[in-house]
């Protein structure tokens, strides 16, 4: 609080204000000045828990509904299966109850290929299947391994499992990368909006804000480029963002509209069920061939003597797995809408800053230009306004800032988006893309954060604990340096090998 100007000091003693008659003495400059700080500090906080709060929001929508879709699709499976193949799926239920669970780890982020659970799904299925339809005869695991040998060759179940596949496999990997998408990007919006102002900057916040009170000047309000341009400085590495941080947002969008395609999540989770159904009928209907080749390849197995009960099953004919769960259409099209509004409206946002803090901080009305504070007096602010950007701050009249000197904190976060961004695109062309599973260090602790937002660590970590975070990675010296240590080894060989042939000679 400033005190009221009764009586004006000569000036000397101040550091930060214009010298000259004050009503402030030092120890009410410095006051106001970390208030000064402590103010603006809390506007950006304030904007990035906002953001944040939103992207959490949609995240937990997503995550919430693409769970909900793998659950239903089990449970329809479970419940068509039972009263369709009868003891066939209830004997094995096991091979597709394990199969979802892949489905899920995978999604939640766990170092799982996602081709090679679906083909040892379909290798399980094989062998239990050609196991029951041949109980008449003594089948091993030496046996059935040759069988599960021959599935490329065979084809038992058609052309589906390679159709399930592409499908399953884009739309997982594009769920899986569009949650750490939302994650990452609520990651960087936390660890920056705490990133504290320098010295250099609380000065200029100082100048700009209270020093016309300790000049008797207490209605005076800065100028607006005069704001703008001490707040470009001081959030000149925030600025740096900008690229990534669009390139992310729009890349994102890109995401949620291959999700929000006819064809897309909802369509093939809930068509898994038809899918395995249709491969099975497909063996069973060629189960006779099947067996032909087997034989041919892998020999003739010893009769039991005794005929399986699920002979009959495998001779009831083909059965249609119907989907009975209706898409729910309207909820994907509504994420997917409002992660286009809340990306959209927030691509500036880094380079908006500026102008967020300064809004109702700066003269307005008629003319305010003369009359608003300048940092010197009332008076029109003559120096041009500044770019955006580290670089551009070079010539800032306001703040002193050492461009040579980029914040480390943000330049992280700016590798996170750019890293994050390369991902999503690979998911677009439908490769896959792998995530370090750390959900079981996702416990979250007494970190200071507000609103369940951040853990012990510094990833972002939402109410469930056990869905994705936020993946680390090391800053690129220490990645290179970790990359030499371990050539080490080889060419320490290699120059042994050589000096015993030269002692040899």
């Amino acid at each position: 609080m400033v005190p009221p100007c009764n009586d004006h000091l000569s000036g000397e003693h101040l550091r930060i204000c214009p010298q000259g008659y004050t009503c402030c003495t030092s120890n009410v400059e410095d006051k106001l000045a970390s208030q000064s700080r402590t103010e603006v500090e809390n506007v950006i906080k304030d904007a990035g828990r906002s953001l944040q709060i939103s992207l959490t929001g949609q995240y937990k929508i997503f995550d919430g509904h693409f769970l909900d879709l793998l659950n239903r699709s089990e449970l329809n499976l479970q419940e068509t299966f039972t009263s369709t193949w009868g003891s066939l799926y209830n004997k094995n239920s096991d091979v597709f109850s394990e199969l979802y669970t892949e489905l899920k780890k995978y999604y939640r982020g766990a170092n799982i290929n996602l081709e090679e659970t679906l083909n040892d799904f379909w290798i399980r299925l094989l062998e239990k299947l050609f196991f029951q339809a041949n109980g008449q005869y003594v089948i091993g695991e030496d046996y059935l391994e040759c069988v599960s040998k021959q599935i490329d060759t065979l084809r038992p179940f058609g052309d589906t499992p390679r159709q399930m596949k592409m499908k399953v496999t884009r739309t997982l990997v594009a769920a899986r990368s569009f949650v750490q998408g939302l994650v990452t990007a609520g990651e960087a919006v936390r660890r920056v909006s705490q990133v504290p102002m320098s010295q250099e900057c609380m000065r200029a916040i100082m100048k700009m804000t209270y020093c016309p009170h300790c000049r008797g000047m207490p209605s005076a309000r800065p100028c607006l480029n005069y704001c703008t341009n001490v707040m470009k400085g001081c959030l000149a590495n925030q600025a740096d963002l900008d690229t990534e941080w669009r390139h992310l947002a729009d890349t994102m969008i890109q995401v949620a509209d291959r999700l929000d395609d006819p064809a897309g999540v909802e369509s093939v989770i809930l068509s898994l069920p038809s899918y395995i159904s249709e491969a099975m009928n497909t063996m069973m209907e060629n189960i006779a061939s099947i067996n032909s080749k087997l034989f041919q390849t892998c020999g003739k197995p010893k009769e039991a003597g005794t005929t399986s009960t699920d002979d009959e099953i495998m001779k009831r004919g083909t059965f249609t797995v119907e989907d009975r769960l209706e898409a729910s259409s309207d909820k994907i099209e509504k994420l997917v809408s409002d992660v286009r509004i809340i990306l959209g409206d927030n691509r500036p946002y880094w380079t908006s800053l500026p102008n967020l803090i300064c809004s109702d901080r700066v003269a307005t009305g008629l003319g305010s230009e003369d009359k608003c504070w300048n940092g010197n007096n009332r008076a029109r602010y003559l120096p041009e306004l500044m770019n955006d950007g580290l670089a551009s701050q070079i010539n800032n009249p306001e703040v002193e800032i050492d461009i040579t000197k980029p914040d480390m904190t943000i330049r992280q976060q700016i590798m996170q988006l750019k890293i994050m961004t390369h991902r999503l695109k690979n998911a677009l062309n439908g490769q896959d893309v792998e995530f370090q599973d750390t959900s079981d260090d996702a416990s979250g602790s007494g970190s200071g954060c507000a609103d369940d937002m951040c853990s012990r660590d510094t990833h972002l970590v939402l109410p469930i604990t056990d869905r994705p975070v936020a993946i680390p990675y090391p800053p690129e010296n220490e990645r290179v340096k970790g990359s030499a240590m371990q050539n080490l080894p080889s060419i320490s060989i290699y120059l042994l090998t050589l000096l015993i042939l030269l002692l040899r000679r």
